[in-house]
Formats: C-alpha cells, sequence, structure tokens
C-alpha cells in the first residue's frame, strides 16, 4: 500500500526518497470493514482521507428522508471537507465505506504542523484539491447537461468498476436516476449489444 503513496509524491512533488519516507512513517494508515462510517451528517470533521483500497460512498439525507449519493470514491482519491463557511462547521455529508478498505487518515487539527515540516506536502495537497475541484466542475456540467442513459455510459467509459462495486440503488442515486430507470437503461444497452 505504501508504493501507492511513494507513486502519488513522486508524481506530484520533488520530495526525496527519505522525505517521502519520512512522511509514510508519520502518517496514518488504516483498515475500515465494509459498513464502517467514518463520519456522519451533522458532526464536525475531524479527518481527511485519501484511499489506497476500496471504494467509499458520501451522501445525505433529504427532507423525505431518502438517501441521496453524491460521491463515490475509490482508490487514489482524496475525501476533503470543505465546510470553514459554515457557522457549525457541520458535514452536510455522511461518509461511509462500501467495501472493507485502506486509508490513509489525516488529522485536520495536525495539517498544518505536517505542511509545516513539509513545504510540498502543502503544494501536493493543493494539486490534489485543484485537480478534484476541476473534475467535479467538469462532472457537473456534463450532469446537468445529459440524460440519465448519457450520464449512465459516461459512468460506463470513466469509472466502469462502480457498476459491479456499488449497490443498484445507490448507484441510480449517484446518477440521478432511480433504480427502476437505471434497470432499463441496462437491460436497452444489453438488448442493443447483443
Amino acid at each position: 500500500m505504501e508504493n501507492i503513496l511513494f507513486t502519488y509524491m513522486s508524481k506530484l512533488t520533488s520530495l526525496s526518497e527519505e522525505e517521502q519516507q519520512a512522511i509514510v512513517n508519520e502518517i496514518h494508515i488504516e483498515e475500515f470493514k465494509k459498513g464502517t462510517v467514518l463520519l456522519r451528517q451533522g458532526e464536525v470533521p475531524a479527518k481527511c482521507y485519501f484511499i489506497l483500497k476500496g471504494c467509499i460512498r458520501q451522501y445525505s439525507i433529504d427532507e423525505e428522508g431518502n438517501e441521496v449519493t453524491s460521491n463515490l470514491y475509490t482508490e487514489e482519491q482524496a475525501i476533503a471537507f470543505f465546510n470553514y463557511h459554515k457557522a457549525d462547521k457541520s458535514s452536510d455529508y455522511t461518509i461511509a465505506c462500501l467495501e472493507d478498505s485502506v486509508v490513509v487518515v489525516g488529522d485536520l487539527n495536525t495539517e498544518q504542523n505536517m505542511y509545516a515540516k513539509y513545504t510540498q506536502l502543502e503544494s501536493m495537497t493543493r494539486k490534489i484539491i485543484e485537480e478534484n475541484f476541476s473534475q467535479v466542475q467538469a462532472e457537473f456540467a456534463a450532469f446537468i447537461a445529459s440524460s440519465p442513459e448519457e450520464r449512465f455510459k459516461a459512468l460506463l467509459m470513466k469509472r466502469p468498476s462502480l457498476i459491479d462495486r456499488v449497490p443498484q440503488h445507490q448507484l441510480a442515486s449517484f446518477l440521478g436516476m432511480t433504480p427502476e430507470s437505471l434497470s432499463r437503461i441496462k437491460k436497452r444497452m444489453h438488448r442493443e449489444h447483443t
């Protein structure tokens, strides 16, 4: 698992092997079982995450009591929280493991100490956030402009592994449709390809 971190740091920084090893020695890697809730909607986040292995879902409960999946994180993706604009700093989302997962767990309270100690780490984090933000913007624009079937086709092209990793009702929610609609789209596409 540490190899993933070394590869990632080598790609985004010019840290020496010794500095990379020192960072890896200081970070905390945890294993979480499927179903583990890392953060509940309404709680104040104290951690950030980088997924080495597994699939983690971000969702919220809407006013009617329905779960709405807003993101699915997999290997080499970061889960960061940008809720400092809120007076109570609480999370709008629940973060839960869909699979057994291996995750780098960062403590938001000690984050500044790590940045002070390893200045390139802050730069690397900024690059990750910029990359994620750019991706989210592009995906949101495409989501708004596309039909449910186009959304499913885009998912098949960009993140096909999610089809087998995420329960259909959660995948449908992520795609902005009902499970029944997703089932119909899958059947129609299967007929077209046979």
